[in-house]
């Protein structure tokens, strides 16, 4: 498969390459600045130049040409303020999915927010925008004629993936490491799994395999 990853120098991003690339696809890490394309060659990835912000529909879709996935898991990042993360966060996810209707990509993996629809649509709180984005995004996605699936991960840390997790339509709050979310992306790509839905996204007893089944 050929994958091609908004965000591909983000964390999650890394490391669902290297585990693609791991198992026979060919994932491409889109990525804004150029300083970030040897770490994404590095994880396996070939590197496209291109910021999300910037882009128009017409530009991203050339790229886009001949994928037969693409997954979202850009983002401001926590040091940004509100109006990143509506530009990026949801302005650029709907990018994405206007690029990929356009260049025929039906396969589309968007990285969300535990309790996204949860937000306070009265607060200017950067956290509250942010689920704001997240939910916006996923909402749009959710209501187009593709192959979506929307992964909503509780609390990210950077221990070692367990390769067990707990998901459902809605768990209780809780943490989940970057490597075990990266690895659920890879199962829901691989597998063809979780095809049109949305569910949240903690650590848990369940091997990734079986919980998404």
């Amino acid at each position: 498969m050929r994958i091609a990853i908004a965000g591909g120098h983000g964390k999650i991003a890394l490391l669902l390459a290297r585990l693609l690339a791991d198992a026979g696809s060919q994932p491409f890490g889109i990525v804004r600045n150029p300083d970030h394309l040897a770490a994404v060659e590095s994880a396996g990835a070939e590197g496209i130049l291109l910021d999300l912000e910037e882009a128009d529909v017409d530009t991203l879709a050339e790229k886009l040409e001949g994928m037969d996935a693409v997954v979202f898991a850009a983002g401001a990042g926590p040091n940004s303020g509100a109006e990143r993360k509506l530009t990026l966060d949801r302005d650029g996810a709907i990018l994405l999915a206007d690029a990929a209707e356009k260049a025929g990509v039906r396969r589309y993996v968007i990285v969300s927010a535990i309790g996204a629809d949860e937000f306070d649509p009265e607060s200017d709180d950067v956290f509250q925008v942010y689920l704001r984005a997240k939910s916006e995004a996923d909402a749009d996605v959710a209501g187009r004629d593709l192959d979506w699936t929307i992964v909503r991960p509780g609390g990210l840390t950077d221990d070692p993936g367990t390769g067990s997790v707990t998901v459902g339509d809605e768990v209780e709050r809780g943490q989940i490491p970057r490597a075990d979310v990266a690895a659920v992306l890879a199962e829901v790509l691989l597998n063809d799994r979780a095809v049109r839905r949305r569910f949240e996204l903690v650590s848990g007893g369940t091997p990734i395999a079986e919980a998404l089944a």
